[in-house]
């Protein structure tokens, strides 16, 4: 699942028009204002937030919202909020960021998420990863997405192996916006080509 960006990475917006992706069951849209509430809830699940430092407060929860609204108003794509037709208009969010730190994998584009818990064991996940994947490649002509998350997250890093991707233990490393000391602090790393994808999609 994604870490939160860095503040050096919420640049001002040139107002690209994002994209809209649907699958068989979900939509990856911009972000709407109404989706904050929903999303302040998420960031404040204890169980949603057991692999980040810390639950935020609706403020905070915001800002976040703001930083990746920014980043997809900058770049026409990042963390689309993740909406299910005729289930929920907001379930959480899929999709990619510029990875905003050092680290020796850097530069890179991260495929992330992050889900409310009444949608979790739905393959929902699963399906909104594999369209953004699709679009990273497809559309922005990546060579390569990067993931990582905390090692006991066994959840997300069901969903890296469910879309193809492969973990790479000698590129596992310790998160700079985590202090020294922190249980979270060690990251696993997992690698996405395209060719990892098709071989992964159901036909």
């Amino acid at each position: 699942m994604p870490t939160l960006p860095a503040p050096s990475e919420s640049p001002e917006p040139r107002d690209v028009t994002p994209v809209t992706l649907t699958t068989d069951r979900t939509v990856l849209r911009p972000w709407r204002t109404e989706d904050l509430p929903a999303f302040a809830e998420l960031n404040a699940d204890r169980e949603v937030m057991r692999h980040f430092p810390t639950t935020l407060d609706r403020a905070q929860s915001d800002a976040v919202a703001e930083r990746l609204r920014n980043h997809m108003r900058k770049h026409g794509f990042g963390p689309w909020a993740l909406e299910i037709p005729g289930v929920t208009p907001f379930a959480g969010f899929v999709g990619l960021m510029r990875v905003g730190f050092d680290a020796p994998f850097v530069p890179a584009v991260e495929i992330g998420w992050r889900l409310a818990r009444p949608w979790w064991g739905k393959g929902y996940a699963s399906e909104a990863a594999r369209a953004a994947a699709r679009f990273a490649f497809d559309v922005l002509q990546l060579d390569e997405l990067v993931s990582f998350t905390a090692p006991a997250n066994a959840r997300s890093r069901a969903v890296m192996t469910r879309i193809g991707m492969r973990h790479c233990p000698d590129e596992d490393f310790l998160h700079p916006l985590i202090p020294p000391g922190h249980r979270l602090r060690r990251h696993v790393l997992y690698r996405l080509s395209a060719e990892e994808l098709a071989r992964a999609t159901p036909a």
